[in-house]
């Protein structure tokens, strides 16, 4: 971290001179330029005072946010094919564990299955982008086709496959991730 550049782009931000912050930390507006410019370290009983001068603290002035991805392309997805069961994963957010929630798009190919899920806190929710699915939940089975979407606590082992002729493709969000 710069921290010159951090106390000059904040001095900027607040619209007052080098000189200003100077007075108002009993400064000299030649220590404050050299701040600025990285000539100089201030002390850390100095820094709280420029920074106080400036509307903030240092637990605020070093904490760097990231910024949070918002758009993932088809270059942030990860696939895995599960040849033996017929269907492939695609994670669409890198990561997703770490979120309340994972995403992943789903093909299973006909006469193919999902792994088998364990109940789990949770829910889950899926939109049948092509193709037709049997979802097995416990006991119950449900059948859903394209344009179809299905939602579930998932408190009993389940799993979907595919009885029709076409691949089918599936976009699963579960909650909390478990892929």
């Amino acid at each position: 971290m710069d921290i010159g550049s951090k106390i000059n782009q904040l001095r900027k931000k607040n619209g007052l001179t080098q000189e200003e912050v100077a007075h108002r930390c009993e400064l000299s507006k030649g220590f404050i330029s050299q701040v600025e410019r990285g000539l100089t370290s201030p002390s850390i009983a100095t820094l709280i005072d420029i920074l106080e001068c400036l509307g903030t603290n240092l637990k605020d002035f070093f904490n760097e946010t990231v910024d949070e991805k918002v758009v993932f392309t088809k270059d942030d997805v990860f696939e895995k094919e599960h040849e033996e069961s017929g269907h492939m994963i695609r994670w669409l957010i890198p990561n997703a564990q770490k979120n309340d929630m994972e995403p992943i798009l789903v093909e299973i190919n006909p006469d193919g299955k999902s792994q088998l899920h364990t109940p789990h806190e949770g829910e889950e929710f899926g939109y049948i982008i092509s193709g037709s699915v049997v979802i097995n939940l416990g006991y119950k089975k449900f059948k859903a086709k394209k344009g179809d979407s299905f939602y579930f606590k998932a408190t009993a082992q389940h799993w979907i496959e595919n009885t029709g002729k076409n691949k089918a493709i599936i976009l699963w969000v579960v909650s909390p991730p478990s892929f």
